[in-house]
């Protein structure tokens, strides 16, 4: 079941809050919310990192575990970088989506949008 609460300012809770390009800050925490809210697992995805099923060779490599050996846990650990990627897509403009398009990670896409908008510890 959806529950779509009108707040105002054309948002609902159903819908991630949508960056237009100004304000990075106040977008980032409504994202923030938005996604804890939905499911904390995405946020720690997002935060720590994908967690993607992996091998590891006889010589200590590790490598990425073909698809088609995945058992239900490596599929849902699969999905939820999908989902949390797809959130954070969904509440983008189509300039900063060309920004991030090569992301494969959820990670790798909020650190992205951090970097563009905040810059680095370096830049701080």
């Amino acid at each position: 079941m959806t529950i779509n609460i009108n707040t105002g300012e054309s948002q609902n809770i159903s819908k991630p809050h949508f960056y237009d390009g100004n304000n990075y800050s106040q977008s980032k925490a409504k994202m923030t919310i938005f996604i804890q809210s939905l499911d904390y697992n995405l946020w720690d995805l997002i935060v720590d990192g994908p967690n993607l099923p992996s091998v590891t060779l006889k010589n200590g490599d590790v490598i990425p575990k073909p698809r088609n050996t995945y058992d239900d846990n490596d599929r849902r650990r699969v999905q939820i970088n999908a989902k949390a990627k797809h959130i954070i897509i969904c509440a983008i403009n189509s300039n900063d989506f060309n920004k991030i398009s090569s992301c494969i990670f959820a990670k790798e896409t909020w650190d992205r949008l951090e970097v563009t908008y905040e810059g680095t510890n370096q830049v701080k």
